[in-house]
């Protein structure tokens, strides 16, 4: 079966070798240009910039950091291997000697590494983007389907979009530390905060494209269902959902890209645990290799944004109706 799809592409490549060799160009060649001139920029203007912490990093400073970064995530997990391996010799010990023995299991305390700080980051910014996007799909919906309450709520949403996260955070972070008390929490103040601080700022482009998606229903479709005599639930999910979907992603993908900027800032600000404490510690650490450290992670940032971006197109494309639509 793949051969015969191999050779059926062959052929298809041959029937017009001119206009496929060009597309193929546009797909792979330009991009290709495009980054050599970017390296081949950032390489030049690199060695033209000298600051407190020597010169600014070139493309090949940053990947010798960016080896240096996995060999110290290999060399920390080796350590989290050993300091358990070590644990569990002790308890057997205890074992042996004194079978009705407690045995505690104490977890690794070690430097969360660059990984981990990655891994960190990605947690937080999907648990509040899921938690915004919960919130503003079904409240988007309901302001699209009403009138009356689009002009109640529309003031409160343009008064409360713009407001930059470091002004959130601060409040939220009181709050947090009022109402968050627990002796045993389930999850730590420092990722609660910074949850809700994603969420508030990055709730208002879905809930603005879906009320726009759902309110610009074209009359036909609302007929159909009027006709139909379809529930107010029957209609939404279908009628309304469908119809809305393009609306809905486009929101969709703006909250994920602003949650990801917001929490690095609030990273940043509040020193909590990931990829934005990460950028300020190594500011703070004054190093040689901590430019070269944090051109690694702004290279990182960009790029798991971009992969966010491709991940909520792919969903698009699944859920949406229309699969002969052009989305990029």
């Amino acid at each position: 079966m793949s051969n015969t799809t191999a050779l059926s592409g062959v052929s298809a490549f041959l029937e017009n070798p001119k206009a496929n060799l060009g597309k193929l160009s546009k797909s792979l060649l330009v991009p290709l240009i495009g980054l050599l001139a970017f390296l081949f920029i950032w390489e030049i203007g690199a060695k033209s910039i000298h600051t407190s912490l020597g010169a600014f990093p070139g493309p090949m400073a940053v990947y010798e950091q960016s080896v240096n970064l996995i060999k110290d995530h290999n060399r920390e997990r080796e350590k989290e291997v050993a300091f358990y391996k070590r644990q569990e010799e002790r308890n057997a010990k205890k074992l042996a000697k004194s079978p009705d023995a407690k045995i505690k299991v104490r977890p690794y305390t070690g430097k969360p590494t660059f990984f981990d700080q990655i891994g960190t980051s990605l947690i937080t910014v999907l648990a509040g983007f899921v938690l915004a996007s919960l919130i503003a799909i079904p409240a988007g919906i309901m302001i699209g389907l009403n009138q009356t309450l689009y002009s109640a709520f529309n003031p409160l949403i343009q008064l409360f979009k713009p407001v930059s996260p470091l002004a959130w955070l601060p409040l939220v972070t009181m709050v947090v530390s009022a109402v968050y008390v627990s002796k045993d929490p389930m999850f730590a103040k420092s990722f609660i905060t910074s949850l809700i601080t994603v969420s508030l700022c990055c709730l208002w482009p879905t809930l603005l494209n879906t009320a726009v998606g759902v309110s610009g229903i074209s009359k036909d479709l609302q007929n159909v269902s009027q006709v139909l005599r379809l529930s107010w639930l029957a209609h939404v999910t279908k009628i309304v959902l469908p119809s809305s979907i393009p609306m809905i992603f486009t929101g969709l993908r703006l909250s994920l890209g602003i949650a990801w900027m917001v929490l690095i800032a609030a990273e940043m600000l509040a020193q909590n645990p990931g990829l934005g404490k990460f950028v300020w510690d190594e500011f703070q650490n004054g190093s040689s290799s901590s430019l070269g450290r944090i051109m690694v992670a702004v290279l990182v940032i960009g790029l798991i944004g971009f992969l966010l971006d491709r991940v909520m197109l792919l969903i698009q494309k699944k859920v949406s109706w229309d699969k002969t639509a052009v989305l990029r």
